[in-house]
């Protein structure tokens, strides 16, 4: 396949799937058992949960949104050559 041709280049998608991997990670870090009507765990509640599992999600959010956005280093220079022809 042309390299021209591709969307991303391959920096592009070694940092979408780093930030793939920080996605799938904090929604491990999420699940846990959770409460019952008979018994309340209160695990459901902890620090990990809570605070340190939307912190990756959001990073790994962020890694995919810069990952797509990141212009690649010769497509700007193309452009712009072409444009004068």
């Amino acid at each position: 396949m042309d390299k021209n041709k591709l969307a991303l280049e391959k920096k592009n998608y070694i940092i979408l799937g780093i930030g793939l991997v920080l996605v799938i990670a904090g929604f491990i870090l999420m699940s846990g058992p959770g409460s019952t009507p008979e018994q309340f765990n209160p695990d459901i509640f902890s620090w990990r949960r809570i605070r340190l599992a939307p912190v990756v999600c959001l990073l790994g959010f962020a890694t995919i949104g810069y990952a797509i956005i990141c212009p690649p280093r010769g497509r700007k220079q193309q452009s712009e050559t072409n444009i004068g022809e």
